[in-house]
C-alpha cells in the first residue's frame, strides 16, 4: 500500500478524498465510491499502487486518439477499480469487482518497469487507460515523471471526472487525454454513468483544453439513451464553441455488453448521422468509431479536403501530413505530429 495524495484529514479519523468528482467522505475502514481508496486510521491509502491488472503495446489509434503521434505505440496498462460504474462498460470484468467487495487483483510492476518495457517495445507513449486513470492517479503519476524523463508520451483515457487540483499537479507530464463525454444530460450520467454530474465533466473538458493538454473526445452512441438529434447537436455544439472546433470528436459504435445486453449495435446510419451533425456544428475532425472500413475513420483536409490520414481499425495506412500541415495545400492540422 501506499499513501494516497489529495487527501483532508477530518474528525473522528475520517477523510476527505480530494482526487475525483465525488470526493468521498470516508469513515475509518471504509472505501471511497471506487473501492480501491481506503481509510485506515485516519490517513487514505491507495490499494493499487504498482499491481498492474492489464499491459499491452497499443497502436495509439485505439485509445483513440487521431491526431496525436498517428501510427506510433503506446505502452498501456491498468489496475483495477473505476470512479464510474457504467452500465455497458466493456472492461467491467477488471473496473467494478472492488465496488463489489472483490479481490483487488495484479500483478508487481512498478513505474520504472513500465517505462523499460515501454522503450523495449518502441513506443513513444504511455497510456493509463482500460480502466479510469484517475483512481490509480500516485501510480500513473510516478510512472509519467519517469516517461518524461526517458522521452516518452504521457496519455490520459479518461471519463474526465478529476479534480482541478489534481489534473493540474499532473499537468506538467500529461501531454494528451481522450475524455470519454458519455451523454449531454443529467439524467444520462445519473441513471447510466452511476451519480456522476455531467456539468463537473464539461468542467473538466474546460480545463484540460485551458492547460493547453492535447484533447480528444469520445462519445458511445447508445440507441435509445444518447442517439436523439437533439442530443448529439448538443455535444457538438460544446466542443465547437467551448474546447474548439480543431477538436477531434469520436462518435463510436455501442456493442452489447455487462448490464446492458438488451440493446442493439448502434445502426450505421446513426453514426453517419452523428457525424454530420458534427461536422454541421462546425467541428473540423468527426471520426466513426468501429466501423471499420467506411471510410469514417480517414482525416480529411479542412481547407482543400484533401485525404491526409487513411486509416483502416487501428492501423494507419497514408499519412499526408508534413510538418504539421497538409502536404497538398499547406493548411496547418491541428495536431501533435512528432
Amino acid at each position: 500500500m501506499k499513501e494516497a495524495m489529495f487527501f483532508e484529514k477530518l474528525a473522528g479519523k475520517k477523510v476527505r478524498c480530494g482526487l475525483c468528482g465525488f470526493r468521498c467522505l470516508i469513515a475509518d475502514g471504509r472505501r471511497g465510491i471506487c473501492g480501491v481508496r481506503e481509510n485506515r486510521d485516519g490517513v487514505l491509502f491507495t490499494l493499487v499502487y504498482g499491481k498492474c491488472v492489464a499491459e499491452q503495446v497499443d497502436p495509439i489509434e485505439k485509445k483513440p486518439l487521431f491526431h496525436f503521434l498517428p501510427g506510433s505505440l503506446s505502452y498501456s496498462i491498468a489496475t483495477m477499480g473505476c470512479n464510474f460504474r457504467c452500465r455497458h462498460c466493456q472492461n467491467h470484468s477488471i473496473s467494478q469487482p472492488p465496488r463489489e467487495g472483490g479481490k483487488i487483483l495484479g500483478r508487481p510492476l512498478l513505474p520504472d518497469e513500465i517505462v523499460a518495457k515501454a522503450l523495449a517495445a518502441g513506443c513513444r507513449s504511455i497510456s493509463y487507460t482500460y480502466t479510469e486513470p484517475t483512481i490509480f492517479f500516485e501510480y500513473a503519476y510516478d510512472t509519467a515523471v519517469l516517461a518524461q524523463r526517458n522521452g516518452l508520451k504521457n496519455i490520459f483515457v479518461t471519463n474526465g471526472y478529476i479534480t482541478e487540483e489534481a489534473l493540474s499537479f499532473i499537468r506538467p507530464y500529461l501531454d494528451a487525454a481522450n475524455i470519454d463525454l458519455k451523454g449531454f444530460t443529467d439524467s444520462f450520467y445519473r441513471e447510466v454513468v452511476g451519480g456522476a454530474l455531467l456539468n463537473e465533466v464539461l468542467e473538466s473538458i474546460r480545463l484540460h483544453k485551458q492547460l493547453g493538454i492535447w484533447l480528444e473526445i469520445t462519445t458511445l452512441i447508445i440507441p435509445g439513451l444518447n442517439d436523439s438529434d437533439e442530443e448529439l447537436t448538443a455535444i457538438a455544439r460544446f466542443i465547437a464553441d467551448e474546447v474548439g472546433p480543431d477538436t477531434p470528436w469520436h462518435v463510436s459504435s455501442f456493442h452489447p455488453d455487462y448490464q446492458m445486453t438488451d440493446r442493439s449495435w448502434t445502426p450505421l446510419a446513426t453514426m453517419r448521422r452523428a457525424r454530420q451533425i458534427g461536422i454541421a456544428a462546425g467541428l473540423r475532425y468527426v471520426y466513426e468509431g468501429n466501423v471499420p472500413g467506411d471510410g469514417g475513420e480517414n482525416t480529411a483536409c479542412p481547407g482543400c479536403h484533401a485525404r491526409l490520414v487513411t486509416r483502416s481499425g487501428f492501423s494507419v495506412q497514408d499519412l499526408a501530413i508534413r510538418a504539421g500541415k497538409c502536404s497538398s495545400c499547406g493548411s496547418e492540422i491541428a495536431g501533435i505530429w512528432g
